[in-house]
């Protein structure tokens, strides 16, 4: 699946440049992707955009609105999506500046310490804000792997970028697309 998601970001500029499904799932069948994986990746893609839709409704900014105290009353109805509508019932609760994510059981047993501590380096860097880090954990738990390996969870944060038509800076992007095998301690 993850093959199918790397050709999709790399082929297409952004999420709204990506053609309907019938005409991905076509195209990437005559690239050479087995039926199984495409089918798998357009059912996590088609995830991507419920979950990206959402999170434009209920706006980019939410954590800007409640730190100002505003009520949120936009939240979309995401029943399709149990991770993001625990964050979108989240943002309704007007949490304070110095709130904290708590991770479920569930969540920390399928993405693993390495991940979660990725994520929160994104998020402690100012690259990751909360409402892109919910859209993060709902593709992540949606992904095969138990848990998830983190370069699996790099092509997730490259997509949600992708989805919500947003690039990350350069560094981010290096540090997303970095091969760490490759790496030489000092």
């Amino acid at each position: 699946m993850f093959e199918v998601l790397v050709f999709v970001y790399e082929n297409y500029w952004r999420g709204d440049a990506c053609p309907e499904w019938e005409h991905l799932e076509r195209k990437l069948n005559a690239v050479g992707f087995e039926a199984e994986e495409i089918q798998e990746a357009l059912t996590w893609l088609s995830g991507l955009s419920l979950a990206a839709q959402g999170s434009q409704i209920v706006t980019p900014r939410v954590g800007d609105l409640l730190m100002q105290g505003t009520a949120v009353h936009s939240i979309p109805d995401t029943a399709e999506s149990p991770w993001l509508a625990e964050a979108s019932q989240t943002a309704q609760s007007h949490q304070s500046a110095s709130s904290m994510r708590v991770y479920s059981i569930a969540e920390q047993d399928h993405l693993g310490s390495e991940c979660l501590g990725f994520i929160s380096f994104l998020e402690s860097a100012g690259v990751l804000p909360a409402h892109m880090r919910e859209i993060v954990m709902d593709r992540a738990m949606a992904a095969p792997g138990d848990p998830v390996c983190l370069d699996d969870l790099k092509i997730i944060i490259l997509m949600v970028y992708w989805s919500l038509g947003e690039e990350p800076d350069a560094l981010v992007l290096d540090e997303l697309c970095d091969d760490t095998l490759d790496r030489v301690a000092h």
